[in-house]
């Protein structure tokens, strides 16, 4: 059974950075495009990066120039640089594929103050 533990949230001011990772279990990593998805209060989770199994990369437009994901297959690990970071940053964020395949992990939580 394929786990999914993130790690690296925090609390950090307006225009700081963050770096996210996640370490997913088991074989499949290295060819599953993989995601970021994160939940704010009252909201959905939403994808807000991923990366293929050949390193091709998407954000949406609120995290574009400002968040970079990456990946060590290596290791079996997903990463996601966050930089400039705003109030609106704040959120649970998560890992998985894309789309979403294995059971959630708990997720990392990210405060952005003002």
């Amino acid at each position: 059974q394929v786990q999914l533990v993130e790690s690296g949230g925090g609390l950090v001011q307006a225009g700081g950075s963050l770096r996210l990772s996640c370490e997913v279990s088991g074989s499949l990593f290295s060819s599953k495009a993989m995601g970021w998805y994160r939940q704010a209060p009252g909201n959905q989770r939403v994808l807000v990066a991923s990366i293929t199994s050949v390193y091709t990369t998407t954000y949406t437009d609120s995290v574009k120039g400002r968040f970079t994901i990456s990946r060590n297959n290596a290791k079996n690990t997903l990463y996601l640089q966050m930089n400039s970071l705003k109030p609106e940053d704040t959120a649970v964020y998560y890992c998985n594929t894309v789309p979403g395949m294995f059971t959630w992990g708990q997720g990392t939580q990210v405060t952005v103050s003002s």
